[in-house]
Parts: C-alpha cells; sequence; structure tokens
C-alpha cells in the first residue's frame, strides 16, 4: 500500500512544515521510510538522543514517561518533529499499543534535502520562529494568570 498521499497531508498538519507548498511536502514525504512494527515495540527511547520523526499511518502507541503512561496517539499523530531541528535527548519513551505502520524522516536524510534545497531552511525557520513566538505567548499568559491568582 502507497501511502505517500496520506504522508504529505499528515506532513502539512505538522507546525514545522505548515507552511510548505505540495511540492516541498512531497519532497520530504519522498525520504521518508515507512514500516510495520509490532505492539510493544519501543519506537523512541526516553533520554536517548532523538534523531527521526515519525508520523503514526495505522495504529496506536503510548507516550511513556518513567513508567507512566501519559499519552495514547493514533493515526495521523506525530512526535519527534524537533529532532529534526535539535540534537535534544528524547523527553518520552513511544511504543507501539498495537501493530503500527509508521512513516519514518531521518534528521541525516533531512539535512540532506535542506542543504540542496536551501530555500527550505530559510522557511522553516520562520515556521519555528513563529511556533516560538506562539509559545512565549502561552507562557506569558500562564505568568500573568498565575500573578493574578
Amino acid at each position: 500500500m502507497d501511502h505517500r498521499a496520506t504522508i504529505e497531508e499528515q506532513l502539512g498538519r505538522v507546525p514545522l512544515f505548515e507552511d510548505l507548498s505540495k511540492q516541498e511536502l512531497a519532497r520530504i514525504s519522498n525520504l521518508m521510510t515507512t514500516l510495520d512494527e509490532p505492539a510493544g515495540k519501543a519506537l523512541t527511547q526516553e533520554g536517548e538522543s532523538g534523531r527521526e520523526f515519525i508520523i503514526v499511518l495505522d495504529g496506536e502507541v503510548e507516550i511513556r514517561r518513567g513508567d507512566q503512561v501519559i499519552a495514547t496517539k493514533g493515526t495521523g499523530d506525530y512526535f519527534g518533529e524537533i529532532a529534526l531541528l535539535d540534537n535534544r535527548p528524547r523527553t518520552a519513551t513511544v511504543v507501539a499499543k498495537t501493530p503500527v505502520s509508521i512513516a519514518v524522516l531521518h534528521r541525516g536524510e533531512f539535512g540532506s534535502l535542506l542543504e540542496r534545497h536551501p530555500e527550505l531552511s530559510a522557511q522553516l525557520l520562520a515556521c519555528m520562529a513563529k511556533r516560538l513566538a506562539e509559545l512565549d505567548d502561552v507562557d506569558d499568559t500562564r505568568s500573568s494568570h498565575a500573578r493574578s491568582a
């Protein structure tokens, strides 16, 4: 089964990629590898360096911190987009709750794409700046609510 159209559609919903054209989303989609993994398979490990971005094409995953399940995600959900840009340790472990079909983009392939198409870098930087500003606005709102409480 070819998941390319689904992958491109899902990429367009990721804040990091939402301002990219269909052609640019197709370039990224073409770098992604689809995998089928069994229930119980750890897809990422808390504390390890993040090296890939993953979209869940089918199935469910659990997000765990320590021994605690903090969230369940399913078809169309994604995680690890910041790993494409930053070498931070993973903040959670993601485990397949059911058999899953996933699309994976590795940081090295993404970096090569940016080298070949530097115009993408500028767009991604603008999108990241916008996201950071939104996060700052949320933090400022929380701080002002805390002060007034």
